[in-house]
């Protein structure tokens, strides 16, 4: 599961690096969580790439209620393409979010006294990643809103000492072939499904601050023990 990510940029790296026509304004955010706007990257045909916000958490077109939403920040790629809320996003509505890196939490070894403890996985290079998407526009009373969720695969071998599940994270030509609406064949798509290399990521333990929603602000993704002041409230 991935339920709680950072995207700081920098804007330049963001439109260079996703090869962005432009780029929706957006404030540096180091705890993202489910049903906040986050920035999408979705293939416009006739333009490119374009960005816009989208709310975490995915709702269907064709749901009754937008509460179903709460439950859908995730999609397993190993069923994405049976389940009836992912299917059809998979075949005409996929998209990349941007991250600088994503928060999991490390469960505590059997019969010890001790809390989860977080940890920040970047890219081992201090790039952007680009997190495995699906989109959707639901139409409600108030009219249309999109919502997306992200894409989880099995967790490779940085991960797995973490957590067992991580996004599935795509680069270069995997991110064009993840984009193009015309690929629509799911036995196509589902090579881009499994677990980056291991050396792509790095990971560090961070303070428990970062799991209260509310926190805010760079020093959540500062080593463990690195002295800082308390981090920020919204």
């Amino acid at each position: 599961m991935c339920g709680r990510y950072v995207l700081y940029g920098p804007g330049e790296a963001l439109i260079e690096g996703f090869s962005l026509i432009d780029l929706t304004p957006f404030v540096p955010r180091y705890n993202i969580a489910p049903a906040s706007a986050v920035l999408v990257v979705r293939d416009e045909p006739g333009r490119g790439r374009v960005a816009e916000q989208m709310r975490w958490g995915l709702i269907p077109h064709w749901a009754r209620e937008p509460s179903i939403g709460t439950r859908l920040i995730n999609a397993r790629g190993e069923t994405v393409a049976d389940k009836p809320a992912f299917r059809q996003a998979l075949r005409r509505s996929r998209c990349l979010i941007p991250a600088n890196g994503f928060y999991e939490w490390q469960a505590p070894a059997a019969g010890a006294a001790t809390r989860k403890q977080p940890f920040y996985i970047h890219a081992s290079d201090n790039g952007l990643l680009a997190m495995a998407g699906l989109y959707d526009r639901w139409e409600g009373p108030g009219g249309a809103i999109a919502t997306c969720c992200i894409v989880t695969t099995a967790a490779n071998a940085t991960m797995a000492p973490i957590h067992d599940r991580m996004p599935v994270l795509v680069d270069g030509a995997a991110q064009s072939a993840w984009l193009d609406a015309r690929v629509s064949d799911v036995a196509a798509l589902a090579p881009l499904l499994r677990p980056c290399p291991e050396s792509w990521l790095a990971t560090h333990p961070v303070a428990p601050a970062v799991g209260d929603a509310r926190r805010e602000g760079p020093a959540l993704i500062e080593p463990l023990g690195t002295t800082h002041g308390p981090p920020g409230r919204h």
